[in-house]
């Protein structure tokens, strides 16, 4: 397909983002952004949170996986499914009683302001990271697939996608993407089924006779049950499900748009009714990526990883089959990146910056907010530069295995504050836990293979590095003199 068409088609959705933004930006306020007045639609929320969770990198790289992993994923997301009821049962009621506007501030009500601090901080690089690595993805895919063949350089993409997500996050925020996220959704979901239907149709089967291609090339099997590796399910299923909690319920980005629901019982119905959909949509991914590669050994191509999707979509199916596939894209494109750049305007406006402490006007407080919404913008676009320079062909393992080592003290601190009733000392020893509990991490996924004979750690890192970071604070802790005198007296 002709790739001025193609561009056309992403300029027209992006010509109906800007509508939407321009609508629903109208009369915003800094509480519009921050928290959308607290007055989203749960049922909008839900929805819109899924083209958020799944973005292009499973647009893209978990249909890639089918070959070599079959349907393991599954296991990670059975995993995230209890995560879910985690952060709706025990997280949620939390952030609505203390009516937080950023979740961080519980860090600074239970341990004070250098732990409020440090676990803003560590979200800022944890989501600067991850989002820019799905938004890399994306990007490289409208690259390869459209921009060469019209002598656009990457450079040039990455700078113009990321204005166009400037322009209809800049006044809205939340209040706005609440709405976009919503549509993005819808168009990603088209795209998905849309794609399933035609390749299976293509293939003349039938959902039972696709099921049955499928385990007759062993692509199927869903339970990895080698306990050395780190596919093994049950390191899968308790990685996802802290993988959740983690990124989902400790992460500024996901939890501004559920608590901008105005009750607590709605925005847990908002998570539940999310948490299922989730599961049966990344089956359909996983199904689609069976399906393409039986469309690929039909064919006699020779495609894999992060190039398979895109490769046949725009290739070797009909044109109207690749504007779909392109507007889904795009769409999954969009609601991970402007999430991601509202929330960490957010934190760092509330966390960082303190406007919300300080005797500011609502003028002043929003310059400042336009300010550092645009400087997270340039620092968007040297991470997806970096991103370029790694040019990995599977992009959703690079983001679990950061997600291990950045979203790590989030949950050490938040489970020392909510499971643990002993106080930390307000010192910068809670910063040096936080950091030095990763770099054990790392030393300890290097060294285990070697002491126990091949057992590889996989995305449970995520647990360890909680568990020596919670570990950490107990010692901070038992050497608190209050609690030492305590003790004393106690004798």
């Amino acid at each position: 397909m002709s790739p001025f068409i193609l561009l056309s088609f992403v300029l027209a959705y992006f010509a109906i983002l800007l509508i939407v933004a321009w609508y629903t930006g109208k009369n915003s306020t800094n509480d519009s952004f921050f928290i959308g007045n607290r007055n989203s639609n749960w049922m909008l929320v839900a929805f819109g949170m899924i083209g958020t969770s799944l973005s292009g990198v499973t647009f893209v790289s978990v249909p890639g996986t089918v070959s070599s992993n079959g349907f393991y994923y599954m296991q990670v997301v059975i995993g995230y499914l209890l995560g879910y009821f985690v952060v709706a049962f025990v997280l949620m009621p939390l952030y609505y009683k203390l009516n937080l506007t950023s979740i961080y501030n519980y860090l600074q009500n239970r341990f004070g302001f250098i732990a409020y601090k440090t676990g803003a901080l560590f979200f800022i690089i944890s989501r600067t990271v991850g989002a820019t690595a799905r938004l890399y993805l994306v990007i490289n895919v409208l690259q390869i697939f459209i921009l060469d063949a019209l002598g656009v350089p990457f450079w040039l993409t990455s700078t113009i996608i990321l204005l166009m997500i400037l322009l209809y996050t800049f006044e809205g925020g939340v209040k706005t993407i609440v709405f976009t996220d919503t549509l993005q959704t819808s168009f990603m979901l088209i795209g998905l089924v849309v794609c399933i239907i035609y390749i299976m149709h293509h293939l003349q089967l039938s959902f039972s006779g696709t099921i049955a291609a499928l385990n007759k090339n062993n692509y199927t099997h869903f339970f990895n049950t080698d306990v050395n590796s780190k596919g093994f399910f049950l390191k899968q299923m308790i990685g996802g499900a802290f993988i959740t909690i983690a990124m989902t319920g400790l992460d500024q980005e996901m939890m501004q748009k559920n608590i901008s629901v105005k009750t607590l019982k709605g925005a847990q119905t908002n998570m539940v009714t999310f948490s299922f959909i989730i599961v049966i949509v990344n089956f359909l991914f996983l199904l689609l990526g069976g399906l393409l590669y039986l469309f690929a050994a039909q064919s006699q191509l020779k495609f894999s990883g992060d190039d398979l999707f895109p490769s046949i979509a725009l290739n070797y199916l009909p044109k109207a089959v690749s504007m779909i596939f392109i507007i889904g894209l795009i769409s999954a494109l969009f609601p991970s990146a402007d999430g991601a750049l509202t929330a960490l305007t957010s934190s760092f406006c509330i966390d960082i910056l303190g406007i919300r402490r300080k005797n500011l006007t609502e003028q002043q407080q929003k310059r400042i907010r336009q300010r550092v919404h645009l400087a997270l913008a340039i620092i968007f676009l040297i991470c997806i530069f970096v991103f370029k320079i790694i040019n990995s062909k599977s992009i959703i393992n690079i983001i679990l295995d950061l997600a291990g080592y950045t979203y790590g003290p989030l949950l050490g601190l938040f489970s020392f504050g909510i499971f643990s009733k002993k106080t930390v000392p307000e010192t910068y020893a809670i910063t040096f836990v936080c950091i030095v509990a990763p770099i054990l991490s790392f030393f300890i996924e290097k060294w285990i293979p070697a002491i126990t004979n091949g057992f590889q750690i996989g995305i449970e890192l995520l647990l360890l590095n909680g568990i020596l970071t919670y570990f950490g604070l107990w010692l901070i802790a038992n050497f608190n003199k209050t609690n030492i005198i305590k003790n004393g007296n106690s004798q």
